[in-house]
């Protein structure tokens, strides 16, 4: 590999630590997938430190190229971060059902009251 893309790979590497750290400051995103962006930022990180002994692990599990393995690994990832979005939409949407349901009930008591005493 080449300067210029250990560079680019490490800089690109820093980007995201940074860019995870201050959402996660800022309270923009949950630990859990601040932890999943750090650890993509360590991927990149040994890839540009040690890009021999990552480019002979591409090679054993039959990837042609490093970067082949690593969008695998990144697709992976982000696959695994649009399933736990979409388990946290889920539950969302189960809580904001029974929150509308409470609140049903709470007004019908309400209302109920309202006749009574008027």
């Amino acid at each position: 590999m080449s300067l210029g893309a250990i560079l680019v790979v490490l800089f690109t590497a820093f980007l995201i630590l940074f860019s995870t750290l201050m959402l996660l400051k800022n309270d923009r995103i949950p630990v859990k997938f601040a932890l999943l962006w750090i650890l993509v930022f360590l991927v990149l990180l040994l890839v540009g430190c040690i890009p021999n002994v990552i480019m002979s692990i591409a090679a054993k599990f039959g990837f042609k190229t490093m970067s082949n393995m690593l969008t695998g690994i990144l697709i992976v990832m982000l696959f695994f971060m649009c399933m736990a979005l979409t388990i946290i939409v889920s539950g969302q949407k189960a809580r904001i059902t029974l929150l509308t349901q409470e609140l049903s009930m709470l007004k019908e008591k309400v209302e109920k009251m309202g006749k009574e005493n008027g």
